[in-house]
């Protein structure tokens, strides 16, 4: 396998379950950033089998289908839809793409899709399986399922994650964000302050 592409300007949020607050902690890091620093929001969706079932269970969307190639780079333009990349444009990210791959093409799509992110923006990331070929700045995983079970693509994930958030995010926000640093010697970068890890 390639080996990861290093993006220290990217903070990665992963989640062990669906609706454990991504979007939610994204949202509030573009908000606090988008006045000192240039934000892109990106949401990434991997597809086991290109008529495989859904990853996000049940009948799916039809988005998995609906992808021609072996990934596809969609830019986000509407702000006013109930969906995950629409609010991330709403909070106030410069632009928001969703990356739609097919799980063994995710490193060929990211590569591309760094193309046309410029390099002095921060990316704000919601995605577990982004990390198998990227190596963020910083990769907080999301664990507040409690009894059910963690989702697949989070348990191959979850050893890497630079801090693991257990409670309720909401609860729990300026302290999440209070814990990220941002550097700007060479180059823009993102880490943990010493009292978070």
């Amino acid at each position: 396998m390639e080996e990861k592409l290093n993006i220290k300007q990217m903070l990665l949020i992963g989640s062990t379950c669906r609706n454990n607050g991504k979007t939610t902690l994204a949202v509030e890091l573009i908000k606090s950033w988008k006045s000192s620093f240039t934000v892109i929001g990106l949401k990434v969706t991997t597809i086991e089998e290109r008529d495989g079932k859904c990853p996000r269970g049940g009948e799916g969307c039809g988005v998995c289908a609906s992808v021609k190639g072996n990934f596809e780079i969609v830019e986000e333009l509407n702000t006013d839809a109930n969906k995950d990349t629409s609010i991330l444009l709403a909070s106030g990210a410069e632009k928001v793409y969703w990356l739609k791959t097919l799980s063994s093409h995710i490193y060929e799509g990211m590569k591309e899709l760094m193309q046309i992110i410029p390099s002095n923006a921060l990316i704000v990331c919601e995605s577990n399986s982004l990390r198998n070929v990227v190596k963020p700045g910083v990769f907080i995983m999301l664990d507040n399922r409690g009894d059910l079970p963690a989702k697949k693509s989070a348990r191959k994930v979850a050893a890497m994650a630079d801090i693991t958030i257990k409670h309720d995010v909401k609860s729990n926000l300026d302290n999440i964000i209070k814990g990220i640093k941002i550097t700007e010697q060479s180059g823009l970068g993102i880490s943990l302050i010493e009292n978070m890890k």
